[in-house]
């Protein structure tokens, strides 16, 4: 058996799982650990638990301490070092004009190890912007490019909803997200409507995916015959969320009825009758 401890670095970002190394911790707990950044602060998310040996995908790294006011004093002083180390490495950016959004920057606790993330459509030369850096700041600098998700993630903003995105306030990880989802659920296939600020297919599409696709299992097909109170009829329309079925009676009527009112009817094989 091995022992685990769940930490996540920032709000809603992905949860890493180091060996508690003895010590004793619980939930919300500052604990620092080295990572291939250098000395991070995290929180515990998980508290320490037993898993199987086989359970491990790799050698877990260990809690170096449980974080003191000093470190967190320490965190705090590099974040407000960090944004003006952004606002400098833009000024950089500009002066070379290289075709890169800057979106943060990032010390590590020990304060020797500076990280930038950035978007950007294409591939991006930065050796000469690197060099700058590292001569101005004086510490180890590291660029990373990030794609179109991890950069909204990391901006923040609000949603077509009004809410604040899922990605920066409690999406932990991105799901694939396939316009199959918005089909079953008759949402309008155009773009600009099922489209997040990341230009990708918004997150929320497969909150609902696995109901509707269960919901559906159950519905009829569009034109298939059934059997109601009312005589037969066809369907022409399905609410999932109702689990209703609009059908065309042979009156020409169409009547919405809840799904346990209708039965589906047996199709008959012109090959079967006499003989069977």
């Amino acid at each position: 058996m091995a022992e685990i401890i769940g930490i996540r670095f920032k709000r809603a970002g992905r949860v890493y799982y180091f060996d508690p190394a003895g010590i004793e911790l619980e939930v919300n707990d500052w604990v620092v650990v080295k990572t291939t950044r250098g000395l991070e602060l995290g929180c515990v998310v998980i508290s320490p638990k037993q898993i199987l040996d086989s359970e491990v995908t790799g050698p877990l790294k260990s809690v170096v301490r449980k974080a003191d006011p000093e470190d967190v004093k320490r965190a705090q002083e590099l974040e407000s070092k960090s944004r003006e180390a952004l606002a400098k490495c833009g000024e950089m950016i500009a002066k070379l004009r290289l075709p890169m959004k800057l979106l943060s920057a990032e010390y590590d606790l020990s304060g020797k190890r500076l990280t930038f993330f950035f978007g950007a459509e294409e591939r991006v030369d930065f050796r000469g912007l690197v060099k700058e850096l590292t001569s101005h700041f004086k510490v180890r600098v590291e660029l990373r490019q990030v794609g179109p998700r991890d950069e909204t993630k990391l901006i923040g903003g609000f949603g077509r909803c009004g809410r604040p995105l899922c990605c920066m306030s409690f999406l932990s990880e991105f799901n694939p997200v396939s316009i199959k989802m918005a089909k079953d659920q008759d949402l309008p296939l155009n773009p600009m409507k099922i489209s997040g600020i990341c230009g990708r297919l918004m997150c929320c599409l497969g909150y609902e995916s696995e109901l509707y696709h269960a919901v559906r299992e159950r519905l009829p097909k569009i034109g298939q015959q059934v059997a109601t109170s009312m005589g037969g009829a066809r369907v022409v329309g399905c609410n999932p969320l109702k689990e209703t079925v609009l059908v065309e009676l042979e009156s020409g009527a169409t009547v919405e009825l809840p799904l346990g009112e209708i039965s589906i009817k047996a199709e008959h094989s012109p090959n079967r009758g006499k003989g069977d």
